[in-house]
């Protein structure tokens, strides 16, 4: 079943559930912190934005979980097949990121001795501005960076824990927006053009159990000139009401049901990421292999926190069908496939 919402709705009742799980277009759901019936230290939200084409991106992440404080900036070379990605942790944040609590009055920001972080939302528009010091091999990070947010659909979804009803996920996909600025990292510039290159925003808001796996899929590009993009997750809450399997097309949703990853394994079991991937979809509207080129691996472990990820880059070849029966041939389209494994 998926339960598409289509109007303004209260996300939380007075219990502090899901007053209606399912999936949306918009944010529909009024998020309200004040009604989270949990502690302070349980509630978890996140800003993260990816920017990038199939030679070279960076990534952004301002997260507030409560008890720590999550921000990191991730440099990636896909022609070079390098990446990196530095972390600072923060005791205790509770609210002081700004976090905001709709995307678009949202405008997060983290300053310390190294690193000023911040987003600006103005209508039609996301700035993201950085300046890292001493980030990779004793050479400074600065970025700015526009992105375009066009009259389009987003990907929206709410759901909730079934083993614990007040736990909830609460999140918004924007993919296909144009990005236009620059990286520069020592003596390297890092372009993104608008009408070539594109970013996404991975808004979250809720309180989590505390050990759960994700697998997020996401992908921004052009089909003949036209958006196109993927948004594809599972892993974690209770999906029965919707997923957030999409296929984006001129800044429209065609919803897909179940989609799954077909991550090969090594002899032992583990998966083995930079092997070739099949992706489909039960209801047979997606299907087609992914061929990694990057695996952006990082892993943070303190006493009773600890995220173990693996973001792996690389092209999509295969077919899409939109809902009115389109067929889309889709032929080396660049996105990024993680799997995180959290305890927080």
């Amino acid at each position: 079943m998926q339960n598409e919402i289509t109007k303004p709705i209260r996300l939380l009742d007075e219990k502090g559930h899901i007053t209606e799980p399912g999936w949306a277009r918009q944010l529909y759901w009024a998020y309200d912190r004040r009604e989270i019936r949990a502690p302070r230290w349980r509630i978890k939200e996140w800003d993260y934005y990816l920017v990038t084409n199939d030679s070279y991106g960076v990534a952004f992440t301002i997260s507030d979980l409560g008890y720590l404080g999550m921000v990191s900036v991730s440099l990636l070379d896909y022609r070079e097949g390098w990446s990196h990605t530095e972390t600072v942790l923060t005791p205790f944040p509770l609210g002081r990121f700004c976090m905001g609590s709709h995307s678009d009055n949202g405008n997060a920001h983290f300053q310390n001795k190294k690193l000023k972080l911040k987003y600006k939302t103005e209508p039609g528009k996301r700035l993201i501005s950085c300046s890292f010091t001493d980030f990779y091999q004793g050479k400074d990070l600065k970025v700015k960076l526009r992105l375009s947010q066009l009259q389009m659909d987003t990907m929206c979804i709410a759901t909730p824990w079934k083993e614990k009803p007040t736990a909830f996920y609460y999140n918004q996909k924007i993919n296909c927006m144009p990005a236009v600025g620059k990286a520069v990292w020592g003596g390297r510039t890092y372009e993104f053009t608008e009408g070539k290159d594109f970013g996404v925003l991975d808004w979250g808001r809720g309180v989590w159990t505390y050990d759960n796996t994700w697998y997020w899929g996401t992908g921004s590009g052009q089909i003949d000139g036209v958006p196109f993009g993927l948004n594809l997750g599972y892993g974690f809450s209770d999906r029965s009401a919707a997923t957030e399997n999409v296929i984006f097309y001129n800044n429209r949703i065609h919803k897909l049901d179940q989609v799954g990853f077909g991550i090969p394994k090594k002899a032992d079991g583990s998966y083995d990421y930079m092997e070739e991937w099949a992706i489909t979809s039960n209801d047979g509207r997606l299907t087609g292999t992914f061929t990694p080129v990057l695996n952006r691996s990082a892993t943070t472990n303190v006493v009773l926190i600890a995220t173990f990820q693996n973001q792996i880059f690389g092209y999509f070849n295969g077919t899409a069908v939109l809902d009115d029966g389109t067929q889309l041939s889709v032929k080396e389209f660049f996105c990024g496939i993680e799997v995180v494994h959290n305890r927080y």
